[in-house]
């Protein structure tokens, strides 16, 4: 049996500096979050949905080139993205994707509490 998408997201995630997970709606969701807010959701289950933060203008323009892109599943629509398990996502463009939520969201902390340099971090 092949890596899932869960499998890409959660091997990139452990990469992330300053990344806690907690399950604050229950055991069924795992959250990720870097110093306590939000940028990943995740269900512990195998055929799983990964549910990300994401830039509005970045959002729309993935959800209509990739039907396994999705408005955020129980999220603000504009600011979140669903990703669902189907093979015309690539490795690379998940964890592309784990990321920029990542970054989007050090992105509102003050300086001093950012895990990273956002000017080096996660660019290629």
């Amino acid at each position: 049996m092949g890596e899932t998408m869960q499998d890409w997201v959660r091997a990139r995630v452990e990469e992330l500096p300053g990344v806690t997970v907690d399950q604050p709606f229950g055991p069924e969701v795992d959250v990720f979050r870097v110093r306590g807010l939000m940028f990943m959701a995740l269900s512990p289950s195998s055929s799983t949905r990964v549910t990300l933060k994401s830039a509005p203008a970045d959002a729309e323009a993935l959800r209509a080139t990739y039907p396994a892109i999705i408005p955020g599943y129980h999220m603000n629509k504009k600011h979140w993205i669903t990703l669902l398990p189907d093979e015309s996502l690539e490795q690379g463009l998940v964890e592309e994707l784990v990321t920029e939520a990542y970054r989007l969201v050090v992105a509102k902390l003050p300086r001093a509490q950012r895990p990273v340099d956002l000017e080096l971090f996660g660019r290629v």
